[in-house]
Formats: C-alpha cells, structure tokens, sequence
C-alpha cells in the first residue's frame, strides 16, 4: 500500500511545483510586461545638459564656462575621472547598498513605510541614489515637495526606469554630473573647481567629505557664504565613515583640522575667445539636433595659457588705444596649439576685445620673405651668399623702397634675408613668379586674399596679399620640421593636416640664416640653451597698420601680431620693436622639452664660392676669384650670380613710366593720351618701339614722350645698344573720337 502510494504522492508534488513554477513565470513577464507597459506610457524625460557646456584644457581645467538655460553650470565627469575618496564616501553615506538594488531598496522602503504608517508623516525617506537622480533629471519632481507620498512613488517608479535603461556606472556619471553644489553650481566636479580650485581627481578625505554633504542642502551649506555650517556637515560625513568601519579615527581627526574655505563664486576665464570659437566648432555637427556638446575638450595648456595671457596684460597699459594683440603657440611635433590669445584683454572692450585675431586676415607685411628664399634656393637660383643688389628699381612701374628709406647695394641672400630688404625680395619674386609663388603658400596652408579680381603681383612679398596669424604659424613650422607645414590643431580629435613647403635643404639653411646669419664658418650656437635657440622674422604692413613676429624653436612654433583691430594705423609701430620683444620673452617662458639633435641634411653643402661672381671655387670661367665666402649650397649647386649683377654690362633693362596690364585715359574730353617712359639700366642707343615699329631712336638716360590717339591695345619695347630689352603691354581707352 505504501509502495503504490509513494510514486503517486511524488507526481502530486511535482504537478503543485509545476503549477507553481508556471504561475511565478507568468507573475514574472506579467510584471515585466506591465514595467514595459508603464514604461512606454510614461518614458523618463530626456536628460541632456540643458545647453550647459564647458570648454575645458588638455589637462581639464575649464577655460570658459556656458550655463544651461536655467542659468547653471555643469561639468560632465564619470565615475574613473572622480577621487576614489569621494565615492567612498558618497556611496557610504548616501546608498551603501546601491550596486545591489534595483533603483530603490525594499528595505530602506519597508522602514520609511512603517515610519509612515506610525507617524503620519514621512519620517525617511528611504532615498537611493538612483532616486536622487531622478528626482535631479525629472522636472516635475523639482516642483514637488521632496517628502510627499505622492513625488516619492514617482521617485521610486523613476529610479526603476533608470535602472531599466543605464548601467550602474551611468546613472552614478549623471549624479556626479547634476548634483546640487551651491548656487548655480551642479556636480562634483564643477564644484571641486570653482568651491575649492582643483579637479575632483584631487581631493582630500575633508574635501570629499564636504562635497558629499553639499547636495543635502546647496543653499544653506554653501562653503563661501556659511563655511561654519558646510564644516559641520562635513563632520558628520566623515564621523558617519568612522561608525560604518570605513575609516581609521585617525584619519578622520587629520581630516578635520582642514578649515572650509571658498572663495566668491565668479566666472573665470581662460582663453575665451578660443573657448568660443571651439564651442561653435563643436557645435556645428549638432546643429541638425540644437544641443551644444557639454564637454570640449581643447588642445591648450592651462599653464601656457595663464603665462602669456599674463604677458600680454602687462604691456597693454602701455599700448595706445584701442590697440590689442595675439598669441599662437603650436608644438611642432603634435600640431596641438598649447596657447591661444586672440586679444590683449578680453575684459577691454575699448581695444576690439571680442575680435578674434588670430583669425584675422591681415597684411603680412614681410614675414612671407623667408618662403620666397626658401622656394629659389630650391629652383637653383640662389644659395646663402648669392649676389642680390639692394638700389632703386623699377619693376613694371612697381618701385618698392626700404624700411628704413636706405638703399645698402651689393648685398648676401644672407644678409638680404636678414636685413628683410625690400627691393631684393621684389626682385628675387619677379624671377620665381608671383603666381608660382602664391601656390606655394598655398599648398603649405597659406591663402593669401587678394582684392577682388586682382591677380598674384610683386607686393605679395611685402605684404599685398592678406593672410592670418594661424596660418603663419603654421607655415613657419616647416623651418623646424624638414619643410612640411602643418595646421594648427586646437582639438585633439581633429586630424593631423601636413604638406610639403620646400625641401628639407632649403628649410635648414633658411632657419639656419634666421637663426645665425647662415655663415658656415661660424659656430653653430653663438650662446643660451640649443633648444632655445629662435629663427625668427618680422613684419610691418603698409601705413604701420599691422606689426608681426614669427618664430620656431626646436619644439615651439609660435606668432605674435600687434594692432588695432579696425585697420587703423599705429605710426612707430612695427614687428621689429612691439611684436619681436614679446615674442622673444614667451620662448624665454616656454618648456624647453628633450634636447634634440640638429642634424643638417645630406643635400646641404658647406662651400667656398667667389663672391660676387656666385660661381664655387675652381669653377669661374675667367678663373678670377675677387673674394672668397663660405657659403651654404643646395645639391651641390652653386649658381652663379643674376645677369648684369657682377657684370653690369649683362645687366636686365627695366622699361619705367607705365606698367604691364595698365588702362591709361585721358583728361575729359581729351583727344590723345601722353605719357613719359624711361629705361633703367640701358647703355649707349636706345630704341623705342610700338608694336614692333621703331617710333623713337636717343640716347638712354633721357626719357620719351609717347603720345596716342587711338584707343587699343599697345605693346611698347625699349632695347638698348647690347640687345637687352624690356617690353609692357597697355590699353588706351576713353580718347573723343
């Protein structure tokens, strides 16, 4: 009888298991149904910044803070990026069970309830993290009281679609991120850096203990307005560590001799102008959405920052008005722009604060010089001690004069670049070609804006073209890295952007003129540190509008511009004595870096050449050697000065008194067009002709009169008793038939 009951009686048992097991999965997808359910009805509200965002430095540290629409600050942080003493603490005091319970603790609950139920009231709230959190992203929590019945049953129903949606480590990211710190102040790690001056990374067991207890009451505990009151919450923190056996009485003694100390809660601002031109950067690729990104993350150096800035308010109380600077400094190696001042002082509205300019296109001046010798050492037109002849010229009707009104003759390349004579760099442009010579720049970064219609001409090389601070820089890199530009990177997400210049030869003995001279025969380093070491070049613009500096280092290229923002003239003002100083101070300012060895490539030669023939030594046709120079030559060749340079009877002629591609009229009403031409540097006979026809025959030195009556097109030769000659062609327009 029993054995006939057993199995019978078993099988009973595992039906009523069954039954049980089949009513708790259908209990399971029932209340899993019903939270999906809920869940569609009811989504969580989107959580975002609020259009809050901050632009911060490579290291962290905010340059310009923007507020969200409700007019408060944030810095978004993750767990990893925050002291692991903070989170000891704000996990121990506030939700020690929260990587255990699902958005809200059944326990915390069931005692909050019965206080309830006995009381009348809320007495605790049996609060969890993740219920905080939704109370901080929900809107119509904040407008409930935080102890009614009523906003804790939409807490806890918040708090579980937050754990339905995001991990763990992303809901405690958005409490870090929104919690109430005081003011306008959310999160921990923006009210690590404005209430106590440090990233959250850094804190002491005092300072964590004190920004845990903050969001208990922001306003009431607020460390710059009640430190007294911020202490003793503080106090009860780390006492509450000490009960729960997280930390050693001792600890918490050593932590609690820190007095609370703040200091008025202000805007500070780092490089704001490229703060802003980084958060509309950022922002463009949002647009489709009309969220700003809440973090930018820039390339700067909070500390390179903060040292040129300080430069620059120095000297402007002994600026004129209205009158501002800028500052680029770039790192060779990784393109990152590491300073970035667009203005003088940004809080001086009188000197165009707000304009950026290291954007702004502005003349040159003379700082392109060194990629126009940079370019014909590479077309084999020159080497370092080249002849070039510094007096008055013509070139086309074009004639460029110097700085300093003087004329010093037979002149180096060397000394040329060195001195930044006008007349060469013009004469030696005329050769290469200014069209070729634009594309040059081009291709290294350099867009020179022209006015509209006009085309590449001789007063691009001192300064006819406008370009900006930024792209200079990023040209003059090429003399510090083997002739390869590069763009300056001002995000470290953005690309690597680099191209050819000029060859590694011509780079190495440009810098090496800029640097020393370009005397082979000298000793490499004259004085100061290598890595200090500054090849560096000047510019003024026309009417004293502009003043520039330029330089590279081994590791640091960097640009300095002075003037007014408008265009207006600053007379005595010129790259020389406003921007060379400044610039020779940051680079006496900047890191040195690791020393690094400069290695002069194997295309570049150390040769005796015969000065002014240009021809090396053994090689002059005449054999005749009237001086010997110790010059840098490019792939071994030596090419011999220009036509008519040593020799003046091989001299180029230069047609004066009208210029190629000019429109010449008439007075009104006028029936003919007379204009005085004259030749420069004819001998003997000169003829004078008119689309091929002879109209004039006379001695040179004395200039022709030639009269049309005809509107056309002319083209005008001169050519002397040698056969040289130069030829012009103009239009004549406007003549009363």
């Amino acid at each position: 009888m029993n054995a006939a009951a057993t199995p019978a009686a078993g099988a009973q048992r595992a039906r009523r298991w069954r039954r049980r097991g089949i009513f708790a999965a259908s209990a399971l997808f029932a209340l899993a149904a019903l939270l999906f359910a809920f869940d569609r009805l009811y989504p969580l509200p989107a959580v975002d910044s609020g259009g809050a965002a901050v632009v911060v430095a490579a290291d962290g540290t905010p340059l310009r803070n923007y507020p969200s629409r409700d007019g408060i600050w944030r810095y978004p942080v993750r767990p990893e990026q925050v002291s692991g003493r903070y989170l000891e603490t704000l996990l121990t005091y506030e939700d020690r069970w929260f990587y255990w319970h699902p958005g809200i603790n059944p326990v915390a609950l069931a005692r909050a309830g019965w206080q309830w139920a006995t009381n009348r009231r809320i007495v605790s709230g049996g609060s969890t993290l993740t219920m905080q959190v939704a109370r901080l992203i929900d809107p119509e929590l904040a407008g409930k009281p935080s102890r009614s019945l009523s906003a804790k049953l939409r807490q806890a129903w918040r708090a579980v679609q937050l754990e339905m949606h995001y991990s763990k480590d992303e809901i405690l990211s958005l409490y870090l991120t929104h919690a109430p710190m005081g003011g306008i102040v959310e999160g921990v790690e923006m009210g690590s850096r404005l209430w106590l001056g440090k990233p959250a990374r850094d804190l002491s067991p005092a300072e964590a203990a004190m920004l845990t207890a903050l969001p208990q009451a922001p306003s009431r505990l607020r460390p710059d307005r009640h430190p007294e009151a911020a202490q003793a919450a503080r106090d009860k923190v780390l006492d509450r560590m000490v009960e729960l056996g997280r930390w050693t009485p001792a600890e918490v003694a050593d932590a609690k001799i820190e007095r609370v100390v703040a200091p008025p809660l202000r805007a500070r601002w780092l490089a704001p102008l490229a703060a802003q031109r980084l958060l509309q950067e950022a922002g463009a690729g949002a647009r489709r959405t009309g969220a700003r990104p809440p973090l930018v993350t820039s390339t700067l150096d909070a500390d390179m920052q903060t040292s040129v800035e300080h430069m620059l308010l120095d000297r402007v109380d002994s600026l004129p008005p209205k009158v501002s600077m800028a500052v680029l400094v770039m790192d060779n190696d990784t393109l990152e722009v590491k300073a970035y001042a667009g203005s003088a002082d940004f809080s001086d509205a009188t000197r165009y604060s707000h304009v950026d300019m290291v954007r702004g296109v502005r003349s040159p001046g003379s700082t392109l010089k060194p990629f126009l010798y940079a370019q014909a050492l590479d077309e084999g037109l020159i080497h370092s001690e080249s002849l070039l002849i510094d007096a008055p010229m013509s070139f086309g009707g074009y004639a460029p004069g110097n700085f300093q009104a003087a004329f010093a003759g037979p002149i180096s390349v060397a000394q040329a670049l060195q001195r930044s004579l006008n007349v060469p760099a013009v004469d030696l442009l005329d050769r290469v070609g200014p069209t070729r010579f634009a594309a040059s720049m081009l291709s290294g970064g350099v867009r020179l804006r022209l006015p509209a219609g006009a085309e590449p001409n001789l007063s691009l090389i001192l300064g006819g073209g406008g370009t900006t601070l930024e792209e200079l820089v990023g040209a003059y890199r090429a003399l510090a890295r083997g002739g390869i530009s590069g763009r300056p990177r001002l995000r470290p997400e953005q690309p690597r952007v680099e191209s050819r210049m000029m060859s590694p030869g011509a780079a190495w003995i440009v810098r090496d003129i800029l640097e020393g001279g370009g005397h082979p025969d000298r000793p490499f380093y004259n004085a100061g540190s290598p890595a200090r070491q500054l090849a560096w070049k000047t510019g003024t613009s026309f009417g004293f509008r502009d003043a520039w500096a330029v330089g590279v280092t081994d590791r640091w290229t960097l640009g300095v511009w002075v003037g007014r923002p408008d265009g207006t003239p600053n007379p005595g003002f010129f790259g020389a004595n406003v921007a060379a100083p400044l610039l020779q101070d940051i680079v006496a300012a900047l890191p040195e870096g690791a020393p690094q060895a400069r290695v002069r490539p194997a295309t570049v030669q150390s040769a005796v050449i015969c000065w002014p023939l240009g021809y090396r030594l053994g090689s002059v046709p005449s054999g005749e050697c009237p001086e010997q120079r110790a010059a840098w030559i490019l792939n071994e060749t030596a090419p011999p000065s220009f036509a008519g340079y040593a020799d003046t009877s091989q001299a180029p002629v230069r047609l004066q008194g009208v210029a190629t591609g000019s429109v010449l009229r008439p007075v009104p009403g006028g029936r003919e067009v007379a204009v005085d031409v004259d030749v420069q540097g004819a001998e003997g006979v000169v003829w004078w002709m008119l689309d091929g026809r002879v109209v004039s025959e006379g001695a040179s030195g004395h200039p022709f009169k030639l009269v049309l009556a005809r509107d056309g097109r002319y083209t005008l030769t001169v050519m002397d008793a040698h056969g040289r000659h130069d030829s012009v062609v103009f239009e004549i327009a406007g003549v009363t038939p």
